[in-house]
């Protein structure tokens, strides 16, 4: 496996793992309500901007990835779009950029 590959493996499952952590954390304090968290979200103006920003960032990336996926037949790649929407850009990206530069069979 490539040092690229590993870096955007690793960029991956921290874009995983650190977001969650403040999630779980908002979630144990204030419940487990999404419409709360999605409030949160919005609090400000400052915060509804950078919601915004990755809002439009996820739906470009799957935008990318659909558009790849069917020139490419890399079928597996489709899974870093629930991970965008599910965990966050940060995750889905990485996650893509690793599928993406897999080997040729």
């Amino acid at each position: 496996m490539s040092a690229l590959r590993m870096i955007y493996l690793g960029l991956a499952i921290w874009g995983a793992i650190h977001p969650m952590y403040y999630f779980i954390s908002w979630f144990n304090t204030n419940g487990y309500d999404i419409w709360a968290m999605v409030d949160a979200w919005h609090v400000n103006t400052a915060a509804s901007g950078l919601v915004w920003d990755l809002t439009i960032a996820a739906i470009t990336l799957t935008v990318w990835i659909i558009a790849e996926v069917a020139v490419r037949r890399n079928w597996i790649a489709l899974i870093a779009i629930p991970a965008t929407f599910c965990i966050g850009v940060s995750c889905g990206l990485p996650l893509y950029l690793f599928l993406r530069t897999a080997p040729v069979k």
